[in-house]
C-alpha cells in the first residue's frame, strides 16, 4: 500500500472515531499527523509543525477575543439594534444585508476570511437575538464573501486570472466573477427558503425598544435571544427557533436601566466603552482592508487595549474564546499540511489528470478541488489544479474559460465547511449556541455542498464548452 493511500485511510479513521466516540477531531488529527508524519512520511517534528496554521490560530483567537469583549460591554447589542432600524424592522432582510456586505468587502479587495471575520460575529449575534437559524446567517455570510470573491480587483480574482495568464490559457475576468456571483446567489436563495426565510418574512416588521411601540410587528413578532452584554429589543409572541427554522415561544425581554444603558424606553445607548469598541472594530476594518495588516494580530492588539481600559467588561472574555474550535481546526489543518508535505494531494491530482477522457477528468478535478479545499487553502488548491488541467485543455475538447470557472466555484463554495477558514470563523463567532450541534450542521451542509456543487458547476460551465 502506498504512503499516500495510507494517509488518506488514516484521515477516514479520524473522521469515524471523532463522529462515533465524540473525541475532539483536532486532537485526533494531531495524533494522526504525528503517527503518519513520523512512521510513514519520515518527517521530523519541524516537518510536522510546518503545517500548523499559525496565522489562522491567531485570527481565531484574536477575533473571538475582540468580539467577546464587544458582547460583554453591549456593543454587539447596539449594532443589532442599529441594523434593525436600518431595514425598518424587517428582520428577514438582515441575512441579505450581511450577504451583500461581505460580498462588497471581498469584491473591493478584502481577503475572504478577513471579510468573514469582520461580519460574522455581528451577524451571528443578530441571529441569536432574533432567533434566526445560525446556520442560515453563517452560511449567508460565507456565501456572500465568495459571491464577490472573484471580481477583477479582488484577491481571488487577481490570483486566478494571473495563473490563467501564466499558463497561457484563454480567460474571462468578467465570466469568472459572474460564475461565482450567480452560483453563490442561487445557493443563498435556496438556503434562505429552506432555513426559515419565509417565516422571517411572515413576522413582518419589529420595532426596537425606544422607537415606538415595544416590539410590535406587522404580522408577527420576533423572539429574543440571550445575547450577553447589554441592550435589548422588547418583543413578544413566537419566533423562528434558532437552528431549525421552526417556531418556539419566546418571552418578553425586559432589561434594567443598567443593562440597557439608560432609562426604560431609550433603547441601547452608546457608552464610552461601546464607543471605544466601535472605534476598535472600525480600526480593524481599516487596518485589514486599507493597510493589509494581519487580522488576527490586529484584533488581539485592539482587544488588549480595550481590556486595559475597561478590565471589568473584559475579565471573562479570554474564557469565551472558542478554544475547542481552535483545537479542532488547527489539528485538522496540521494533518492536511502533512498530506501536502508527503505529496498526497499532488498524487491524487496527477492520477486524475492522467485519465484519457477529458470530461471525466474535468469533473474529477472539480471534486478534488472541492474536497481538498474544504480542509485547506482554496487559492492554493486552484493554483495546483489549474496547471494540472492544462494538458487536456490544450487538446481543445474542454473550454478553458468554463473549466477555470468551474474549478474556482468548486474550490471556494465549500468554504462553509467548519474545517475551512471561513467555516471555522463562523463556528467560533456564534454566541450562545450548542457548538457541537452547530459544528455538525456545518459539517453536514459542507458535505452536501461538496457532493452537489462540483457536479452542477461541471454540468453548467464545462459540458457546454465555454471558452
Amino acid at each position: 500500500m502506498s504512503p499516500e493511500l495510507i494517509s488518506i485511510l488514516v484521515l477516514v479513521v479520524v473522521f469515524v472515531i471523532a463522529t462515533t466516540r465524540s473525541v475532539n477531531m483536532g486532537a485526533l488529527a494531531f495524533a494522526a499527523a504525528f503517527g503518519v508524519g513520523t512512521l510513514v512520511a519520515d518527517l521530523d517534528a519541524d516537518g510536522i509543525f510546518a503545517g500548523f496554521p499559525g496565522d489562522l490560530f491567531v485570527v481565531l483567537v484574536g477575533v473571538t477575543y475582540l468580539f467577546a469583549i464587544a458582547r460583554a460591554n453591549g456593543t454587539t447589542d447596539w449594532l443589532v439594534h442599529a441594523a434593525v432600524r436600518l431595514v425598518r424592522g424587517r428582520v428577514a432582510l438582515i441575512p441579505w444585508v450581511m450577504f451583500a456586505l461581505t460580498g462588497a468587502l471581498t469584491a473591493i479587495g478584502a481577503v475572504s476570511p478577513a471579510a468573514v471575520a469582520i461580519v460574522a460575529p455581528v451577524a451571528l449575534s443578530f441571529a441569536t437575538r432574533y432567533s434566526i437559524s445560525p446556520l442560515l446567517m453563517g452560511t449567508m455570510v460565507v456565501h456572500g464573501a465568495q459571491a464577490g470573491g472573484f471580481s477583477p480587483i479582488s484577491i481571488y480574482g487577481s490570483i486566478v486570472n494571473g495563473i490563467v495568464e501564466r499558463e497561457k490559457l484563454p480567460g474571462s475576468e468578467i465570466g469568472l466573477f459572474l460564475a461565482s456571483l450567480v452560483a453563490n446567489l442561487l445557493i443563498a436563495a435556496v438556503l434562505f427558503a429552506v432555513l426559515g426565510g419565509r417565516k422571517l418574512w411572515a413576522r413582518g416588521a419589529v420595532t426596537p425598544e425606544g422607537d415606538g411601540a415595544p416590539g410590535k410587528a406587522g404580522t408577527g413578532t420576533t423572539g429574543s435571544g440571550s445575547g450577553s452584554g447589554s441592550g435589548s429589543d422588547t418583543v413578544t409572541g413566537t419566533g423562528t427557533s434558532a437552528g431549525t427554522g421552526g417556531t418556539a415561544p419566546t418571552a418578553v425581554a425586559v432589561r434594567s436601566d443598567r443593562e440597557t444603558g439608560g432609562a426604560e424606553g431609550t433603547g441601547v445607548r452608546l457608552t464610552p466603552a461601546r464607543v471605544a469598541t466601535l472605534v476598535a472594530l472600525v480600526a480593524l476594518v481599516v487596518a485589514v482592508l486599507g493597510f493589509d495588516l494581519d487580522a488576527g494580530l490586529t484584533a488581539v492588539t485592539l482587544a488588549v487595549v480595550l481590556s486595559t481600559a475597561w478590565p471589568d467588561d473584559s475579565r471573562r472574555a479570554v474564557g469565551e474564546i472558542a478554544w475547542s474550535t481552535v483545537l479542532l481546526i488547527c489539528g485538522v489543518l496540521t494533518y492536511v499540511g502533512v498530506l501536502e508535505e508527503m505529496g498526497t494531494i499532488t498524487w491524487a491530482g496527477e492520477g486524475v489528470g492522467g485519465i484519457g477522457v477529458p470530461l471525466l477528468a474535468a469533473v474529477l478535478l472539480c471534486y478534488i478541488g472541492a474536497i481538498v479545499s474544504a480542509f485547506a487553502s482554496s487559492v492554493g488548491i486552484m493554483g495546483a489544479l489549474i496547471p494540472l488541467a492544462v494538458p487536456f485543455l490544450a487538446q481543445g475538447e474542454i473550454g478553458a474559460v468554463g473549466m477555470v470557472a468551474a474549478l474556482a466555484v468548486s474550490a471556494t463554495v465549500v468554504d462553509v465547511s467548519p474545517f475551512s477558514t471561513n467555516g471555522a470563523l463562523v463556528l467560533a463567532a456564534a454566541p450562545d449556541v450548542d457548538r457541537d450541534r452547530f459544528f455538525r450542521q456545518l459539517m453536514v451542509y459542507g458535505g452536501i455542498v461538496v457532493a452537489a456543487v462540483p457536479a452542477l458547476a461541471w454540468l453548467v460551465l464545462v459540458v457546454p464548452g465555454f471558452g
